[in-house]
């Protein structure tokens, strides 16, 4: 439904927000990319980075379905963490969040130019990483542009294409081993608590995207019932998946040379010690489209925190403005596909090379979120005192969830990471220094008072 003021309304159901989740999330992202990166961070505690990565973040689903069980709205995260913390504060979550989804959109695009470049090689096609970019981003912003219902549908069909193809690699190398238990893992071989800590930081990389379906509070279909559960379920499916992939993972590769760290492809490698080859490009393709979903969902998510905030004056006001026929927020999408395609190929002038672009970006990314999840937590109980609705179990898991984000927070600059990793959370916090002077500089520059949620905010967080 459209009129011509908002987006457009009731055109998502449970199945689509859960594919804007995982298409966030991205398994293939993890099973084809990340795995390798977790290896080199956790060692043979990789696994158990995944498992406490995802118990660590349901306590923040928890806290974030105390919201979206009441209310819904366009950028709700941004809405939520107004309505706990004011209007102020709130803006700062929504800055987070918006450098975490332009950062993961940017390891979307270079995971897309990674496997487009290495199928296209196998023809002896080279294609230049920057017109990877234009590629995929130009596609995303058409699909997002035109119809939010048809992008989601396609990343639906998308996602679970390529993850039934690293399913049955992974039960074929399981069934190779003989379902022997890898001892190695289970007795945590060489763990440490500090590579815990960074491995956590991983395995938020990994799973962020969970809350992705908040943003899309005016667009779901019974938003109040379909939004939690599409949070929850996101969460324990990608998080039971990573467990099983990392495992399997290393315990097929953990004789090859070179080591599971230094691999670019560890499932086309996987593939070929298996002796199934043929699964190779299949898997490789359809880790591309992956990545492609990814970005599109980053694309689609963090234009509607612009376009919500747009509404409120922090950005500019044509921000917050929909399509009049299409009932999406275009402009926003634009400001989304400028930074998702700008950021990559400026690494790349900078001669980093497309697979570091990627470790880098993603390591940005959760940066963004582990702040924005600290502002939820907090702003949860101060939402539920402000209702009349807090109880002492409200209290006591929107504590266990601040002190598990500290895991890796902590563990991020203790003890101190090698270069460049040492100087990412100092540059998080720079962004971070900058959000707040300029929005100190709105509060005081504006004429209305900032000191409540605005009407705008009201009708953001009104249920659809």
């Amino acid at each position: 439904m459209l009129d011509g003021k908002r987006l457009r309304q009731n055109c998502l159901n449970f199945w689509e927000l859960l594919a804007l989740n995982i298409a966030l999330i991205s398994p293939t992202m993890t099973a084809a990319l990340i795995v390798p990166l977790m290896y080199g961070t956790a060692g043979n505690a990789g696994w158990l980075s995944y498992a406490f990565g995802a118990v660590m973040l349901m306590f923040v689903a928890l806290s974030l379905n105390q919201f979206t069980k009441r209310s819904a709205g366009t950028g709700s995260m941004y809405a939520y963490a107004v309505r706990g913390l004011g209007p102020t504060t709130g803006a700062l979550a929504g800055w987070c969040l918006i450098w975490a989804y332009t950062f993961i959109g940017t390891a979307g695009m270079t995971g897309f130019t990674t496997f487009a470049q290495q199928l296209l090689g196998m023809v002896n096609v080279n294609v230049p990483a920057i017109l990877c970019f234009a590629v995929c981003g130009a596609l995303a912003w058409f699909l997002a542009y035109r119809d939010i219902q048809l992008s989601t549908i396609l990343m639906l069909g998308l996602e679970a294409i390529s993850v039934t193809l690293i399913l049955i690699l992974i039960g074929i190398a399981l069934t190779a081993h003989g379902f022997a238990p890898d001892t190695d893992q289970i007795a945590l071989k060489g763990f440490s608590f500090s590579n815990l800590g960074l491995g956590v930081v991983v395995a938020i990389f990994s799973l962020v995207g969970f809350e992705c379906a908040t943003q899309f509070g005016h667009e779901a279909k019974n938003p109040t019932k379909t939004i939690p559960r599409a949070v929850i379920w996101s969460l324990v499916v990608t998080g039971l998946f990573f467990v099983l992939v990392t495992y399997t993972e290393t315990m097929a590769l953990k004789n090859n040379k070179p080591t599971l760290d230094q691999l670019t492809a560890p499932l086309t490698t996987l593939s070929m010690a298996l002796k199934v080859g043929w699964l190779a490009p299949l898997i490789d393709a359809g880790a591309m489209v992956s990545f492609f979903s990814l970005a599109a969902s980053c694309m689609n998510a963090g234009a509607r925190l612009i376009y919500a905030m747009g509404q409120q004056g922090i950005f500019h006001e044509r921000t917050g403005v929909p399509h009049k026929s299409f009932g999406t927020p275009h402009i926003a999408l634009t400001v989304m596909l400028a930074l998702e395609f700008l950021i990559p190929t400026g690494m790349i002038l900078g001669k980093v090379q497309v697979t570091d672009a990627f470790n880098d970006a993603g390591t940005f990314g959760a940066f963004g979120f582990l702040g924005g999840y600290f502002f939820i937590c907090i702003a949860a109980p101060m939402y539920l005192k402000k209702i009349g609705e807090l109880k002492a179990p409200d209290i006591a898991l929107a504590a266990a969830a601040v002190l598990l984000l500290l895991v890796p927070a902590v563990g991020s600059v203790y003890p101190v990471p090698s270069p460049p990793l040492n100087m990412f959370p100092y540059i998080f916090l720079s962004y971070f220094a900058l959000g707040f002077v300029w929005f100190m500089a709105l509060k005081l520059r504006q004429e209305r008072e900032l000191s409540r949620p605005s009407v705008a905010i009201e009708e953001l967080l009104k249920s659809a």
